[in-house]
């Protein structure tokens, strides 16, 4: 099993950051892209064995009515329901391709698909993911989807296994229902501000052995210091050569 961990985010100074991790998921692919000279700094600056992950555009997977589109102050051109939610649009393709720009500059393996609870199992839904995931030009990318809401594990297992996604969770609400790779995001037990316990840390690598990759990617408060602790409980260095 090999195991890889990391945070969502740089939770410290990138140069801090890449002599304690060799993995990071970078958010801002998911409010608004950064323009490609500032990723290829960042691929420039980080080890030639240090990995990027990067979430896709919110224009693709989520809905105008975000909360999360404000955050960002997207100017957008075109109708509102030509966004989000895996629309065949043209809007929507080309923020796959802006992402797949982005992924190519980072040398990025993987890329999340972060569906909002309000991406519902409906019948539309599926048709667009399905649509989506069948149209756009993968360019050798590896695809890992995190559902959110009330989507049954059959249907989500028939999608990634019809898609070729990697079902992404949160290992303390349920266990990915793909095999090989696991991509864990660690949202905290009972929310952001949860710092994780020995006996979590303990019980996360038990889960992780059922394996062959893991990704381990923490998402609140504490991201640092308890992916920190993860490292040294697995007995890997915390601090990069």
């Amino acid at each position: 099993m090999e195991l890889k961990i990391g945070c969502c985010g740089f939770a410290r100074g990138r140069a801090t950051y890449f002599k304690r991790f060799s993995l990071v998921e970078i958010q801002q692919t998911f409010y608004k892209p950064p323009q490609l000279a500032t990723v290829q700094r960042w691929r420039a600056e980080a080890p030639a064995d240090f990995e990027f992950t990067l979430k896709a555009w919110q224009l693709i997977t989520h809905e105008p009515s975000s909360p999360t589109y404000r955050k960002a102050r997207l100017k957008l051109d075109a109708p509102l329901d030509h966004y989000g939610a895996f629309r065949p649009t043209s809007e929507v393709l080309a923020a796959w391709d802006r992402i797949c720009e982005i992924a190519r500059a980072l040398d990025a393996r993987i890329v999340v698909l972060q569906c909002p609870a309000s991406f519902t199992p409906t019948e539309e839904h599926i048709r667009n993911l399905s649509t989506f995931l069948s149209t756009i030009d993968r360019r050798g990318l590896m695809l890992a989807w995190e559902p959110r809401g009330d989507w049954p594990p059959e249907l989500v297992r028939e999608l990634c296994e019809a898609h070729r996604l990697i079902h992404v969770v949160d290992p303390f609400q349920g266990l990915p229902v793909t095999a090989g790779t696991a991509y864990f995001r660690l949202h905290g037990r009972t929310g952001y501000r949860y710092r994780y316990t020995d006996e979590d840390l303990r019980r996360l690598v038990t889960w992780c052995q059922d394996f062959q990759v893991v990704y381990c990617l923490f998402n609140n408060v504490s991201m640092w210091d308890d992916a920190l602790r993860l490292l040294e409980y697995v007995g890997g260095s915390t601090t990069r050569p």
